[in-house]
C-alpha cells in the first residue's frame, strides 16, 4: 500500500474516532455503555486491519 494512502486512511480514522467520541455523539450513547465499547472496538479493529495489511 502506498504510504500516502495509509497516512490518509489513518488520519481519516483519527478524525472519525474523534467525532464519534466527542460530546454531541457521545451524549447520545450516555445510557448504553455497550454501544460505546462496540464503536471503540470497531475503531481499534479497523486500525489493526489497516496496519497488518502491509504492502498490498
Amino acid at each position: 500500500m502506498d504510504d500516502r494512502l495509509l497516512v490518509q486512511r489513518l488520519l481519516a480514522l483519527f478524525v472519525a474516532g474523534w467525532l464519534l467520541f466527542d460530546f454531541p455523539l457521545l451524549a447520545l450513547w450516555r445510557d448504553s455503555a455497550l454501544a460505546v465499547f462496540a464503536v471503540w472496538a470497531l475503531v481499534i479493529g479497523v486500525l489493526a486491519w489497516w496496519m497488518e495489511r502491509g504492502g498490498d
